[in-house]
């Protein structure tokens, strides 16, 4: 992406039409991928707006327009849903009548309103803050279950075929571009060890035992935002990634970020665990949210969400440290592979506890 000026932030926030005086930018949030500003306006009233500006990773996403169209379309239906006390996403129209904007350097800006009185939490601080987010995914799949997920755009292809991700990890060892895999042999083994679990849950969607669902992607805790006075779900952000896909994979990415003790990037693997009273928690909200909408196979399979998805993102972590953190924002040496190493852990603790894991998700369907 090109190197982004203050001077191009205010061209972008022109470019939308927001009527007032422009004050400041600041950058947003902590996503790994786009470049997120807090653009705040004075109005004609002296009342400050907030807006929040990205500039779109092209590298990431290849084709914004469909994933516009695609968070367009969802954002539509999900107000039709929603009650008074809940929220959807926002986004502007251009001057030139389309929800973005591309500069003369070809960067590729969109903005969307400010969510007042709403607070985004990197890790739930308590346990009903994490049902909380439990409850607002699982409401997610309830909201969208009369969507057409194949209609959607695929915004990035096979984004959680795990098989795939084991193949295009097993060529960047082969390639070892940067001459970095005889120092992982610990981390490489333990991810060829479990190839065949790699399989499981594009074998039950090719058995019929998982439906195809619209499915976020990205179910970080950080991806909702809550009411600063109620700590209640207001809203679901973070819609890129937007497509086909399986509830259980959005459960799961959900268990592997927020039912660790530890943030995703720690070095001292002593801190990092899975917490299983975390995981009964958000199976409590997701299960809650959704409303009975999941098959019998879809909730007996959720540990396999949560396992799957720890280990592929391990996995991708593994494989962008291998190709030179290419993918994954990174701010010191090794923090792609420290990444990696935490989620192996979670892993471990997973399978140490699976039988617990898969004892409760069962235990709902005798409810």
């Amino acid at each position: 992406m090109a190197l982004i000026g203050e001077a191009d932030i205010r061209m972008a926030v022109d470019q939308f039409g927001i009527d007032g005086r422009f004050i400041h930018a600041e950058k947003f949030g902590s996503g790994h991928i786009n470049d997120t500003y807090l653009v705040s306006v004075e109005d004609g009233n002296q009342e400050i707006k907030k807006y929040v500006l990205q500039a779109v990773n092209t590298h990431v996403f290849k084709n914004i327009v469909p994933i516009m169209e695609n968070i367009a379309r969802v954002t539509d239906h999900l107000k039709t849903k929603i009650t008074h006390d809940e929220k959807v996403m926002n986004f502007l129209q251009a001057k030139d009548g389309h929800a973005y904007y591309i500069d003369e350097k070809g960067s590729f800006w969109r903005i969307y309103e400010f969510i007042d009185d709403s607070i985004c939490l990197q890790l739930p601080d308590t346990d009903e803050d994490f049902y909380e987010c439990g409850v607002a995914f699982g409401k997610f799949q309830r909201d969208l279950s009369d969507f057409p997920a194949d209609s959607l755009y695929e915004t990035i292809p096979d984004f959680h075929n795990t098989p795939k991700r084991y193949a295009a990890f097993l060529n960047a060892v082969e390639r070892d571009v940067c001459g970095r895999a005889a120092a992982v042999e610990r981390e490489i083994g333990f991810v060829k060890k479990r190839v065949d679990f790699c399989s499981v849950l594009e074998e039950k969607y090719q058995a019929g035992d998982l439906p195809l669902r619209v499915s976020h992607n990205d179910t970080k805790c950080n991806n909702v935002l809550l009411d600063s006075r109620t700590k209640k779900a207001l809203c679901v952000i973070d819609l890129d990634t937007i497509m086909p896909g399986f509830s259980v994979n959005d459960f799961g990415d959900a268990i592997r970020f927020g039912a660790s003790t530890a943030a995703e990037d720690e070095r001292d693997l002593s801190k990092v665990h899975f917490d299983m009273g975390k995981f009964k928690v958000y199976t409590d909200g997701f299960l809650a949210g959704s409303g009975g909408l999941l098959s019998r196979a879809e909730i007996l399979l959720l540990p396999e969400g949560a396992k799957m998805m720890t280990l592929e993102c391990g996995m991708r972590f593994l494989t962008d440290y291998l190709q030179g953190d290419v993918y994954f924002k990174t701010e010191r040496e090794g923090q792609n592979l420290d990444r990696c190493r935490t989620q192996f852990k979670l892993v471990e603790e997973m399978e140490s506890n699976w039988e617990e894991m898969k004892a409760y998700v069962a235990s709902f369907l005798a409810k």
